[in-house]
């Protein structure tokens, strides 16, 4: 029997056989190495990429050691943002299928509180969240943290740069002493060492490469003057690969905007995702993304984590990244599951420490690459070859995946292969359509969904 199958290690029969069930035979890396140790109580620090398989590990770790018939929380998983909590929440849900009656709630800002309230009332196992709403309710006496034995900071590096430190601190310092301790980050700042030191006891690191290999991912490095020939070379390199996804990392959020606003205005479909945008925005362009009706997603390194998108063709840095681990994780979002990827670094005449650090880093000579053609700007900017639809109406109204797709595709209707990925939330859904095909879905959606009528309307 391999050293790496799940069955392996002390977990219970009921978690050993839904993993199967699910696929999961054998650990990565970060698993192989982490939940040994998490099974022991110990206290770990785990460095690993997006895709290692890390969220499964602390999930099995903290599902380990829960106590089903204590119906009151005993983990609580802490991320920078609401999307990853979403999936980090649907992970551990998944993997505990098998065991019933486990209640895992997510408690995120950009949600109504009063029902959050509600389903705290209800009592629940473990919680998911992000720091400022679980501190709203530990400030209000909604939740308490009395009986909690396992404490999880997922993405502790990207917390901390958006100014959580002090709120963890204070969530923290109302959980018992006598708790474990998982931190996750994929770059280990001093600020992450000091963090460390003060909330784990004798902790054990684990260090392991991300969910992708280096030599999948094809590199360019293109020399730019000034800022307007930086924003010029983006327009070029989208003209020149034409993906259909693809991520621009910007430093700042001004930067992120104004590069979007300028993508746009030239034809271009792009958004801008950053720590600015109010949530209903958030949703609808990471929507719009997932969904390729937009191209182009311009973003901050902090914003942009919790992306669930597998296969990105190409992403462009639009600025050096401040750190070279920085600089892994971006371009660490291409080449991933097998497939090749392509990540263009724009840098100027000014950035010689960083370019040196950053060879340094990944042990290679950086070399200047020349910029695709300037004729390719005469051309007219490529589009997105899907559109999406909002429905007015979700789980609360019953509505179905399948309800959608065969009010798309009846008689006279969409094939199915015009119709794309269909998501459902508790209020509405989207929908991916063929974009020659957007204003024929909505005159199919206007003819009603199982009898029902909802307000349909294209995404813009």
């Amino acid at each position: 029997m391999s050293q790496t199958a799940f069955s392996t290690l002390p977990l219970g029969d009921a978690l050993v056989a839904n993993l199967a069930s699910l696929g999961y035979h054998s650990m990565t890396p970060i698993q192989a190495q982490s939940l040994p140790l998490m099974l022991a109580g110990k206290d770990v620090i785990a460095q690993g990429k997006t895709g290692s398989g890390k969220t499964a590990a602390f999930g099995l770790g903290l599902l380990h050691r829960l106590e089903v018939k204590k119906f009151r929380i005993q983990a609580l998983v802490l991320c920078p943002t609401r999307e990853l909590a979403d999936q980090v929440a649907t992970e551990i849900r998944k993997l505990a299928r098998a065991v019933h009656n486990i209640k895992v709630l997510t408690l995120c800002g950009g949600m109504p509180f009063g029902p959050q309230v509600g389903s705290l009332e209800h009592g629940a196992h473990i919680i998911v969240g992000t720091p400022g709403r679980v501190a709203d309710h530990l400030d209000r006496g909604t939740m308490r943290l009395d009986h909690l034995n396992c404490l999880v900071l997922d993405e502790a590096d990207r917390m901390l740069d958006m100014g959580f430190q002090d709120v963890i601190d204070g969530i923290i310092q109302r959980a018992p002493g006598n708790r474990q301790t998982l931190l996750f980050s994929a770059t280990f700042p001093d600020q992450i060492e000091a963090v460390a030191r003060r909330i784990l006891v004798d902790p054990v690191r684990v260090t392991v490469e991300g969910g992708h290999s280096q030599a999948s991912i094809a590199q360019r490095f293109h020399l730019v003057a000034d800022d307007a020939q930086r924003r010029q070379a983006v327009q070029l390199l989208l003209q020149q690969y034409q993906p259909e996804s693809a991520v621009v990392f910007c430093n700042t959020k001004r930067e992120t905007q104004d590069l979007a606003d300028s993508l746009a205005a030239k034809g271009f479909s792009a958004l801008a995702l950053h720590g600015d945008l109010e949530q209903k925005d958030r949703d609808q362009t990471l929507v719009s993304f997932a969904n390729r009706s937009t191209t182009v997603l311009v973003a901050t390194d902090v914003a942009a984590r919790g992306l669930d998108i597998d296969a990105l063709d190409l992403v462009v840095n639009y600025q050096l990244a401040h750190d070279p681990e920085v600089h892994v994780h971006r371009i660490g979002r291409t080449g991933r599951a097998g497939s090749k990827g392509l990540a263009c670094t724009l840098f100027s005449p000014k950035d010689g420490q960083r370019l040196l650090a950053l060879e340094e880093y990944l042990q290679l000579r950086v070399e200047e690459n020349p910029l695709p053609p300037q004729s390719l700007l005469l051309q007219a900017p490529y589009q997105a070859v899907m559109s999406t639809l909002q429905i007015d109406a979700g789980k609360r109204q019953k509505l179905r995946p399948g309800d959608i797709l065969g009010a798309l595709t009846a008689k006279g209707g969409l094939e199915g292969n015009q119709v794309g990925k269909i998501q459902i939330a508790e209020d509405w859904a989207f929908v991916a359509v063929s974009k020659e095909a957007a204003q024929r879905a909505l005159k199919q959606l206007g003819q009603g969904i199982k009898g029902r009528n909802f307000r349909a309307r294209l995404l813009r």
